[in-house]
């Protein structure tokens, strides 16, 4: 950590502050403020909520940032060559790769615009309501940040967790951050952020159109579900924990369930479009538009979008992702294309073909906004170089509450089918009975592939990493890539690769968060 005077912190958290009109994601400069006029009215603890939520759009967060990690599962190749992410890809980092230098800072930067709103606004002459809603946005933004940093860079074994930074010690000198001897202790500083978030909180259904988007009670009680996941890695108690709070979503009174109309060949397309972005299956995600948000969108378009658009053609879909959907599974022709399957793309109707796709697969999920002929200005940014859409991303989503819950049963000896069930009802498919813990893996794979539910740390948390990524993955090598009803040949993509638990469980820290603050490295790396 930078060593930041209090009053010079706050300028500097101030001038990156924006402000609303009329709703709060329309975000526009808030001018000139200093440290003394500050802190004062109803709307200086508003803007201070709203500058909370900046990094979730960051192209180096949410939009490709954390999405480089994950590019490590067996689920994609990076598409394009991009030798920093590639190296990460096959586990031979140092800390100093570019494209990895900015998500645990500004990771840390949310925490410290969190931390001033904790130090302030309780002082502070506001409605109560507001105030609590205010307070709880910073407990859970606090609580998500440290998540995200965490299990990423953090570990119960001789590198500890990542620097726990509250209002009590954000003041401290630089260089005497320490960390913890085990991540469980940010697990246990998540959790107790994400009680407070949780009683503060509004659910998301009491909120008026103008504030969607902010933190709400079912999404603080999500992360303490998942974060107790996780923390179950190490300690096999908190599955009862997890399954608690998953049933505490399930039953908050929002509303929270899967989109199933009882239409399997419509529901899974719905789902991950914009007509679904504030629909019952919303818990968290990145708000976007076709002005702003999350690029991942974009990012997996493929490179240059048949010269329609400027799609940037990373993250492919491998052959292995592929076989895993089960015959007759609906979810497979949304989350995937591959050549010969048809999609409406501005207008038109095309058969997918790819002449820059490795694996001869892209992702579909994020597709549903580039079909209308007017789509560029209307439901996909204009900005071919900010390549968002109206469709929200999802960090988390009901889908997922339930998989969590089956597997925290399953891992305790108990029944996680109904869970299971409802997903695959869903997706067209016949229930199963007794589910096994490898089904859970399965059903977690098929139905949150290409999102940022981060199948890479599942396969480091189940032990599963090493094994995996031991043997190489494929893709469709076609004749004729301009046509999409050429031939194919299976091909080896990506070398198998070696994967050692030992130490490649956790990320390297960037190098240049390592020499600000004084931090010891992960070791190995």
């Amino acid at each position: 950590m930078k060593n930041i005077s209090l009053k010079s912190i706050i300028v500097i958290t101030i001038l990156g502050m924006i402000s609303c009109s009329d709703d709060f994601t329309n975000l526009e400069p808030i001018g000139s403020v200093t440290v003394a006029n500050f802190w004062k009215s109803e709307d200086d603890a508003i803007q201070a909520s709203n500058a909370l939520y900046n990094e979730m759009k960051a192209q180096n967060m949410f939009g490709r940032g954390f999405f480089w990690y994950l590019n490590a599962s067996d689920d994609m190749v990076t598409g394009r060559v991009r030798t920093d992410v590639d190296n990460a890809k096959n586990f031979i980092m140092t800390g100093d790769e570019r494209s990895f230098r900015n998500m645990y800072e500004d990771s840390y930067k949310v925490i410290r615009r969190a931390n001033f709103i904790l130090a302030n606004v309780p002082d502070m002459s506001l409605n109560q309501e507001l105030k609590n809603r205010i307070l709880g946005e910073a407990y859970f933004m606090r609580g998500f940040s440290l998540f995200w940093v965490a299990h990423m860079y953090g570990d119960n074994d001789t590198n500890g967790g990542v620097p726990i930074i509250t209002v009590d010690n954000m003041n401290d000198p630089a260089g005497s951050f320490k960390r913890p001897t085990s991540v469980t202790e940010n697990y246990n500083q998540i959790v107790e952020d994400l009680k407070k978030a949780a009683d503060l909180l509004p659910l998301f259904t009491q909120y008026d159109s103008k504030n969607y988007g902010r933190a709400h009670k079912d999404a603080a009680l999500a992360y303490i579900a998942k974060t107790y996941l996780y923390w179950a890695q190490y300690d096999n108690s908190q599955y009862a924990n997890a399954v608690k709070y998953c049933d505490a979503v399930t039953n908050s009174g929002s509303g929270r369930a899967l989109i199933d109309t009882n239409t399997p060949t419509k529901d899974f397309r719905i789902t991950h479009s914009n007509l679904s972005n504030w629909a019952s299956e919303y818990i968290w995600s990145v708000n976007s538009s076709e002005q702003g948000g999350s690029i991942l969108t974009g990012v997996m378009l493929e490179n240059k979008g048949w010269g329609k658009y400027n799609g940037w053609g990373y993250f492919q879909p491998t052959l292995e992702l592929f076989n895993e959907f089960e015959v007759n599974d609906q979810r497979r022709k949304v989350t995937l294309l591959t050549f010969g399957d048809e999609f409406p793309y501005f207008g038109e109707t095309r058969k997918y073909q790819s002449e820059n796709s490795l694996s001869g697969f892209q992702f579909n999920k994020y597709m549903y906004e580039f079909q209308s002929a007017d789509a560029i200005g209307n439901t996909v940014n204009s900005n071919g170089n900010n390549p968002t859409t109206d469709y929200n991303v999802p960090l988390l989503r009901y889908a997922e509450i339930l998989l969590i819950k089956a597997e925290a049963l399953i891992m305790q000896g108990q029944n996680g089918d109904n869970e299971i069930n409802m997903l695959r009802d869903r997706a067209g498919l016949s229930p199963i009975s007794n589910a096994t813990i490898d089904d859970l893996k399965h059903e977690r794979r098929v139905e949150l592939a290409g999102e940022f539910a981060n199948r890479h740390f599942d396969l480091v948390r189940w032990g599963d990493a090493q094994s995996t990524y031991s043997t190489p993955l494929h893709g469709k090598t076609h004749d004729d890539r301009s046509d999409p009803n050429s031939t194919f040949t299976i091909k080896e993509i990506w070398p198998a690769r070696s994967f050692d638990p030992s130490f490649m469980h956790v990320w390297p820290i960037p190098t240049n968060a390592v020499d600000a603050s004084k931090i010891s490295q992960n070791t190995g790396w």
